[in-house]
């Protein structure tokens, strides 16, 4: 018996994205097109905007780290994912645990440099005399270190808390990779402490990071309205369309994904939200 229980916790199989089989190969060309787009992308912001002399700026640093971040959660999940529509059983062994870390502390570090690049448009349309000095790079070090070391706090709790209890026999995680909300499912220990505890840091995260995000937009609408000309009106929004177009899908999946109950989760439907998340995003940010 104490053999078993360590094969159920070393060892769990993942059911991917579809189990139809004249889906597969299709599915693995378009997720291995959509994977090589965001790594090439991302990897050519990072580089591009660290040699670029013109490109050491604010606002180029902060996006070069949420180029890292999307870099960061689509290869935790990309190269599993791919190797699930070719392999015959889907099992992921103690890498698991490792990949439910990493994934949460980029993802949660994305919320944060999202809010952070809308601070830093804030400054730069309604306070441009002072904006080199409220936006100094040992200001942008910080925007980008506490949420990096908040996100690793979380991670890890979340992590051990899901891993220190014990699981049942049932060892089939209905997604294509490691995530909290289907591993709680296969938990035969009381689950209630860790759902709470889920449920206050994703509302707790997204809430707070979406606040800063309002703030800034706000205060840059009422900037832009006061301007008189349709251009000093125009350029503040095609400056910004982009950010708020990825904050909108972003901030939407996300809060339909965890701000729930898990009794309230569908895993197909999750599977669906995740897709955008991890991949598409990261391939439409660069």
């Amino acid at each position: 018996m104490e053999k078993y229980n360590q094969t159920v916790l070393s060892e769990f199989i993942l059911t991917g994205i579809t189990d139809r089989s004249e889906l597969q190969a299709p599915l693995f060309g378009l997720f291995l097109v959509i994977y090589v787009i965001s790594v090439v992308g991302s990897l050519g912001v990072v580089i591009l905007t660290k040699v670029d002399s013109g490109l050491q700026t604010p606002m180029y640093f902060l996006l070069r780290h949420l180029a890292f971040t999307d870099l960061g959660y689509s290869t935790t999940i990309g190269p599993k994912m791919l190797v699930n529509f070719v392999a015959d059983q889907n099992k992921i062994y103690y890498f698991c645990a490792t990949q439910l870390a990493f994934f949460l502390e980029f993802i949660i570090s994305e919320l944060f440099i999202l809010s952070a690049m809308s601070y830093d448009r804030y400054v730069a349309i309604c306070n441009l005399l002072l904006y080199t000095f409220i936006m100094s790079q040992r200001a942008c070090q910080v925007l980008v270190a506490v949420p990096y070391l908040y996100c690793t706090f979380v991670s890890l709790l979340v992590t051990t808390k899901i891993f220190n209890l014990s699981f049942s026999g049932y060892n089939v995680i209905k997604h294509f990779y490691c995530d909290s909300l289907p591993l709680i499912s296969l938990l035969c220990s009381n689950t209630r402490e860790i759902e709470l505890i889920i449920l206050i840091l994703a509302g707790f995260n997204l809430i707070f990071s979406l606040l800063i995000v309002l703030m800034s937009y706000l205060c840059i609408l009422e900037s832009v309205l006061k301007k008189n000309s349709a251009e000093g009106r125009q350029k503040p929004f095609s400056t910004c369309g982009s950010h708020l177009t990825v904050v909108t899908v972003f901030y939407r999946t996300l809060t339909f994904m965890y701000v729930q109950p898990e009794s309230s989760h569908s895993f197909d439907t999750d599977k669906v939200a995740s897709i955008f998340y991890t991949l598409v995003i990261p391939m439409l940010i660069p």
